[in-house]
């Protein structure tokens, strides 16, 4: 299930997002001051940030700035009722990648949050694991998985592509130096870190059954 961390003051406006959004499906924290919402961002993983701006403590741009600065790039939509060009560039220039003026239709919030990280949008499913290829997450039984940056190419390869034959020429071009003992040391690792049953086709390549 998506989460969604919404930092909103206003009590009536967060009901209302905070409803609308998991009858679609989405897992709601919802922080009323800037603080708060920098505790839970620390705390837990979220797939999406949506942010007013005018919030106690630490508002919603020096928010995303700060966590920007620690590195997280988590997809970040403002909805504030300050809608001067300033600002719309201020939320830009932190970090957002959409800002939506106050007051706003529900729907149309809803459309933005689903054309970045929708619901609707395809899981892939191998046994107990769940990969979304949009936000990039990788969960086993419910617990998300960390992966090198070789690993997730050969893991996102085999995953979008089960029961096919990869041949070990495309299976290469994932390694900095690529050799065949290389690509064999990877996908035993990929496999003790998953339970991915990859077969080795003799001559040809590897198939994720």
């Amino acid at each position: 299930m998506k989460k969604i961390l919404l930092l909103e003051d206003d009590k009536v406006l967060g009901e209302t997002v905070e409803d609308m959004l998991e009858d679609e499906g989405y897992n709601v924290d919802w922080a009323k001051d800037g603080e708060m919402a920098e505790s839970l961002s620390f705390e837990n993983d979220y797939n999406l940030y949506l942010f007013d701006v005018n919030v106690p403590f630490l508002n919603g741009f020096e928010l995303l700035t700060s966590l920007r600065n620690a590195k997280d790039t988590t997809p970040t939509l403002f909805m504030s009722a300050r809608i001067d060009i300033e600002s719309i560039s201020a939320g830009f220039k932190a970090g957002a990648f959409d800002y939506i003026k106050k007051p706003f239709f529900p729907e149309e919030l809803l459309i933005r949050i689903n054309a970045k990280i929708g619901t609707y949008q395809q899981i892939i499913i191998y046994k107990d694991i769940e990969y979304d290829p949009s936000s990039k997450e990788v969960r086993k039984s419910g617990n998300i998985l960390q992966f090198g940056e070789i690993q997730f190419l050969l893991f996102d390869i085999f995953m979008q592509r089960q029961n096919k034959v990869i041949t070990k020429e495309e299976l290469l071009d994932c390694l900095e130096q690529p050799s065949s003992t290389a690509l064999r040391v990877a996908i035993t690792k990929l496999k003790q870190n998953t339970e991915l049953d990859i077969k080795n086709i003799r001559g040809v390549g590897y198939m994720l059954e």
